[in-house]
């Protein structure tokens, strides 16, 4: 009896080090993490209205189909690229990113699309630029209010920081690029750019009470439904990111019927700062 103890005992401890030992390969190692191109730069849009414009000036476009979805190769701005349609929500932006970093080992990875505005200042057609992103939709649910949490990181089993930082860099490369771009006038109004705090979750909010109380809560400027697990995924696999929105609505009572109204134009926005970007990318 205590011989098997023992024998377990031995066992337990073996499982437990080689458990530990994977984790420290996990972070420690850098052959675990895909190892980047010199020259690749993936560009992850929602839905086709977010990457038709895009996928149209790809020069030499070449079309692979993996696990379902579609990704387009080739030349833009004179940069190679990779271009994909993630699909709406959380789960869709995770999977399309994972595949991304696994097929392609892009060196960056830009999102371009639309969101609503939380920030009252800004309006439809304005741009928001990521500086970080949040869920506003992951944490402890009580009767009076959402507790904040960080997600859990797989590789070492710590909280993910509950607001994932955008690349210092290409923040640096997107406020050049912001004034070499044109973007198109919605209802009279010379669009801007600002950089400031995303947040997603999968819902279209439509609601000027919880537009409010989001925006409170995580100081947001802007809402969408994939940006931040986009950013997870790069977060934990250490790729540099940067999140782009052009504002469609402004998440409340009418968001609904300005989606449909400005969506393609703001989209055509978010675009033409990602040409810019890619541009002065080296």
């Amino acid at each position: 009896m205590r011989r098997t103890f023992f024998i377990c005992i031995l066992l337990f401890v073996f499982q437990s080090s080689k458990a530990q030992g994977l984790l420290a390969r996990a972070e420690d190692d850098p052959n675990y993490f895909p190892v980047p191109s010199n020259n690749i730069v993936a560009i992850i849009g929602a839905f086709e209205t977010e990457v038709e414009l895009l996928k149209n000036k790809i020069e030499n476009k070449q079309e692979q189909i993996i696990e379902g979805i579609h990704f387009y190769t080739g030349t833009l701005n004179g940069k190679q690229i990779v271009l994909t349609r993630a699909g709406i929500g959380k789960v869709n932006a995770a999977i399309s990113t994972t595949l991304l970093l696994e097929h392609f080992h892009p060196k960056d990875i830009l999102f371009s699309g639309i969101a609503g505005a939380m920030n009252p200042a800004l309006h439809a057609g304005d741009i928001v630029v990521a500086k970080q992103l949040a869920y506003h939709d992951y944490g402890r649910l009580s009767a009076d209010s959402l507790e904040k949490w960080g997600t859990l990181n797989p590789y070492n089993f710590n909280r993910n920081p509950i607001y994932f930082p955008c690349d210092s860099v290409l923040i640096a490369t997107a406020q050049v690029a912001a004034h070499k771009t044109n973007l198109k006038n919605i209802n009279e109004k010379t669009p801007k750019i600002f950089f400031g705090t995303i947040v997603t979750g999968d819902v279209f909010l439509a609601d000027s009470k919880k537009n409010k109380a989001i925006r409170e809560a995580y100081h947001a400027d802007a809402t969408e439904m994939e940006g931040a697990a986009v950013a997870q995924v790069c977060y934990q696999q250490r790729v540099p990111f940067l999140i782009i929105r052009s504002l469609s609505d402004s998440a409340d009572d009418s968001a609904t019927l300005d989606f449909v109204k400005y969506g393609k134009m703001a989209a055509e926005n978010s675009a033409a700062l990602v040409l810019s970007i890619l541009l002065l990318m080296k």
